[in-house]
């Protein structure tokens, strides 16, 4: 399937820089930085909003701490972003600017996008800056980040903000060519898929395991990040940033990399908010009635089918709804906490308010609220 047609109605971009296309074991690449700045500005000149999740901040600071490889420890890793994250900003604000185009710093944690109000207040801030003409450069904070808000890596992120923005197209820049169908490290004959309609368990175990010293984010990652997004409708390709002018050649319609298609049908945005940004605090263990219900029937989740929980969860917290052998069938925000759970489930709607004192609803996750599995996918 030719691209062209399908990149042509997109206006507003997502671009992923990852750590090994703008840093080297000495620190940032300037005169690589330079370059890809140039052509993102190009774009912007063709009429495309711009919004870059760029790496690098940790691979520019660990040098003045004595660090080489990757840092061991998460402080380690926090003091080199602390170094760091000023310098990738000089670095970009630099060439945009030589270029007559503005740059924004936004900084996110999980925490940020996982709470709803702070969700709308990052993307209110992100549209304005594009109304503006301004790029914003995002970036995870990994001064303040723990595993607990952390995304994970840059490439999970820049799949929720494609969401975030309403980006119809995500590109992960990385230092290799795109998806081949076996590692090309090992095998000289290995294939590189130029495009990708499905992400299935086959495509999936083409990825394997690959870390660097200046990165987290592997072709695993990318992946997860490119099914992520194609599942909400966004086109995805997976290029060389280190290939002069790559990401040119793709907008020109150039066969380069993998492209991801994506899906006819948009998850809504709220949906997807849950099942991918939403991080779950508890499990319900529901039995064999709730379960038909729920991934047969389009029900909410009543107390009365509720067998077991675990975790420890507020209200407006996400949770995943399982089977009673642990298999997960939907993620949903629930109305209740899980001290008031314990002691309303397995009972019936009717008896909620005898029992609390109270009651918020007749379910426990609105069916408005939820989202099944096969929409989603494990964290």
């Amino acid at each position: 399937m030719p691209r062209k047609p399908l990149i042509a109605p997109i206006r507003r971009v997502v671009i992923k820089i990852g750590s090994a296309v703008i840093s080297d074991k000495n620190g940032l690449n300037n005169e690589q930085m330079d370059r890809l700045s140039d052509n993102i500005c190009q774009l912007r000149q063709r009429g495309y909003e711009v919004v870059v999740v760029s790496s690098g901040s940790i691979a520019a600071g660990k040098k003045d701490l004595g660090i080489t490889g990757r840092p061991p420890t998460i402080q380690l890793k926090q003091a080199a972003a602390a170094i760091g994250q000023s310098r990738l900003m000089r670095s970009y604000r630099s060439a945009f600017r030589q270029r007559g185009e503005n740059v924004a710093q936004v900084l996110l944690t999980r925490d940020d996008l996982a709470n709803r109000r702070r969700y709308l207040n990052a993307r209110n801030t992100l549209m304005t800056l594009l109304e503006y003409g301004v790029v914003p450069i995002i970036n995870e904070n990994d001064t303040v980040v723990v595993d607990e808000i952390r995304f994970g890596d840059n490439d999970n992120l820049s799949s929720l903000v494609s969401t975030l923005v309403d980006a119809g197209l995500l590109i992960i820049l990385s230092d290799v060519d795109g998806l081949f169908d076996k590692d090309p490290r090992s095998h000289t004959d290995a294939r590189l898929l130029h495009e990708v309609e499905r992400i299935s368990p086959e495509i999936e175990a083409m990825a394997g395991v690959r870390e660097t010293d200046l990165g987290t984010g592997g072709m695993a990652t990318k992946l997860k990040a490119a099914k992520r997004a194609t599942m909400n409708g966004v086109a995805t390709a997976i290029i060389n940033g280190l290939t002069p002018d790559n990401l040119l050649h793709f907008f020109n319609g150039e066969d380069v990399g993998t492209f991801f298609i994506p899906a006819t049908a948009r998850l809504a945005s709220r949906k997807h908010w849950i099942a991918f940004t939403k991080k779950p605090r508890g499990k319900l263990f529901l039995d064999d009635g709730a379960c038909r219900a729920i991934s047969q029937s389009g029900k909410s989740l009543l107390p009365s089918g509720i067998r077991g929980v675990e975790g420890t969860f507020d209200r407006g917290d996400s949770v995943c709804l399982c089977d009673q052998q642990g298999k997960e069938l939907a993620r949903g925000v629930t109305n209740y906490t899980l001290t008031e759970l314990l002691q309303i489930m397995g009972k019936n709607t009717s008896e909620i308010t005898t029992i609390l004192g109270y009651k918020y609803g007749d379910e426990v996750v609105h069916r408005n609220n939820l989202v099944l599995s096969e929409q989603s996918e494990d964290d």
